[in-house]
């Protein structure tokens, strides 16, 4: 596959950057559309979205980075070349919720009702910017077959993609789109329950996505490394177990009790000196 979308004044467009970008773009849009619902600021949580996005990829990029340091180490002026990939999302995950973390605090908002919000966003972008790996012809899996794909239903364009120096290859990278699109959907469902607590469209979505990645990465030929074990998979089963005993501590509570859908929360500002819901 061309990695390049087009040229532009002799610059490079690559379909990674251009991915990445609609993915953020209809994050964003999703994103405030919900918050509007709740009537957050919409300044604020522009705010706070933009920071947690470039925080993020500084944060994708500097885990890629460190699980790569024997490359980057004696090719410095790679590490800002992220068109070319190399964005690791539980980096990005890391730094954008941390992010999110500080300034809704700073703003006296409910980070975690925030991260519910975000979460929908959050996956869908992961849904689209996993196709930037299928043109730069990364993020694949094992060696396989024609035949072997198409048994799997996998659409032809993406087939011929896979097919590397005249190996064909198991595409991971749309097992995962597939994976956070489902997810997607799953979780614009679950955040219209009348009774669901603040805190469990996040733990949902920790779990779906980790487990889905923890088996697709499995096939992944370009894993991060820590020793003899698969980053991400060791991270997948932590942010799965995150999400569980979260979920379960949520559902200790009582039915009426910190309720996503109680478009009447109260936020309390600093100049009433009190604590938000």
């Amino acid at each position: 596959m061309n990695p390049v979308m087009f040229n532009l004044f002799g610059i490079e467009v690559h379909w990674y950057s251009v991915l990445i970008l609609i993915g953020i773009i209809l994050g964003i849009i999703l994103l405030e559309k919900e918050a509007k619902r709740f009537k957050y600021p919409k300044d604020t949580i522009f705010n706070i979205c933009f920071w947690a996005i470039i925080i993020g990829i500084i944060g994708a990029r500097l885990y890629y980075v460190i699980f790569n340091f024997s490359y980057y180490s004696n090719n410095i002026l790679d590490i800002f070349a992220i068109w070319n990939g190399g964005l690791a999302i539980h980096g990005g995950i890391i730094a954008g919720v941390a992010t999110v973390i500080f300034l809704a605090k700073k703003h006296h908002l409910n980070f975690i009702k925030l991260l519910d919000i975000a979460a929908p966003s959050l996956i869908l972008a992961q849904a689209i910017g996993r196709w930037g790996n299928f043109f730069n012809s990364e993020a694949h899996g094992i060696a396989t077959t024609y035949a072997n794909l198409k048994d799997l239903w996998i659409p032809e364009f993406v087939i011929k993609g896979m097919n590397i120096g005249g190996i064909y290859y198991l595409p991971t990278f749309y097992f995962e789109s597939l994976w956070c699109l489902l997810g997607f959907i799953v979780l614009l469902i679950i955040r219209r329950f009348k009774y669901i607590k603040i805190g469990v469209i996040t733990c949902i979505y920790l779990m779906w996505y980790s487990f889905g990645r923890f088996f697709i990465e499995a096939w992944r030929t370009d894993s991060l490394m820590l020793g003899g074990f698969k980053v991400a998979q060791i991270l997948s089963l932590i942010l799965f177990g995150v999400g569980l005993v979260y979920l379960i501590y949520l559902n200790r509570k009582g039915k009426y009790e910190n309720l996503y859908n109680d478009i009447n929360e109260k936020r309390i500002t600093k100049k009433e000196g009190k604590k938000n819901v």
